[in-house]
């Protein structure tokens, strides 16, 4: 299948079920804002970025949907060259910083993929709901849906799952944690979530 590149710089290729399964995945480990942080990237872009209690581990589960066949590799160049530690290291020190730059090899539904390029349109230091971003998207009424995709994103921080909130106005659920939600949104002045509530169905 042959990959198309949208405005936001991400690669549309790979989908479930999808037959081109021998890829090289390259990773590399680094230390932002206190944390270990691990890069994944194919020829195409980055896939997936890792928090630190996934152990430099890529789920297995995932790698066998998207990828049976791939070779993994530590490869440091990869992600010098793309230039995204850099702009990680600019990001944790508190900058404002635009991604956009980056190619993304998002894997996932069309739905996921949606969901995850509307991420990329909320800006540094704004926030949106789950149902602000499901219109967004034109699927209103598919805010829990739009919800469980913007727990999925692969590439947490780059595109900003962490801006979407309840709403209620809590920070609802983060899969890297909602301590690191808040760390992340305090990085771009927004210090005004609560983080009680009822974070399973706040949408």
């Amino acid at each position: 299948m042959s990959g198309s590149k949208n405005s936001s710089g991400v690669v549309r290729n790979r989908k479930r079920g999808s037959s081109a399964q021998s890829v090289t995945i390259s990773h590399h480990t680094v230390s932002l804002g206190g944390r270990a942080w691990t890069l994944w990237a194919s020829g195409k872009g980055l896939i997936r970025v890792s928090y630190e209690q996934d152990q430099g581990q890529l789920p297995a589960g995932w790698l066998n949907l998207h990828a049976p066949a791939a070779r993994v590799e530590e490869n440091a160049d990869v992600f010098a060259e793309m230039g995204v530690i850099g702009l990680l290291e600019h990001y944790f020190a508190g900058e404002a910083v635009s991604f956009s730059s980056l190619p993304l090899d998002l894997w996932g539904t069309s739905f996921q993929q949606d969901v995850w390029n509307g991420l990329l349109q909320i800006p540094h230091g704004s926030l949106a709901t789950y149902k602000e971003l499901a219109v967004q998207i034109g699927r209103p009424l598919a805010v829990r849906a739009v919800g469980a995709a913007n727990g999925q994103n692969p590439i947490p921080v780059i595109v900003p799952c962490h801006r979407v909130i309840g709403a209620n106005g809590t920070l609802t659920g983060y899969r890297g944690g909602l301590k690191l939600k808040q760390e992340l949104l305090a990085l771009e002045g927004i210090t005004h979530v609560g983080a009680k509530g009822h974070e399973r169905f706040a949408f």
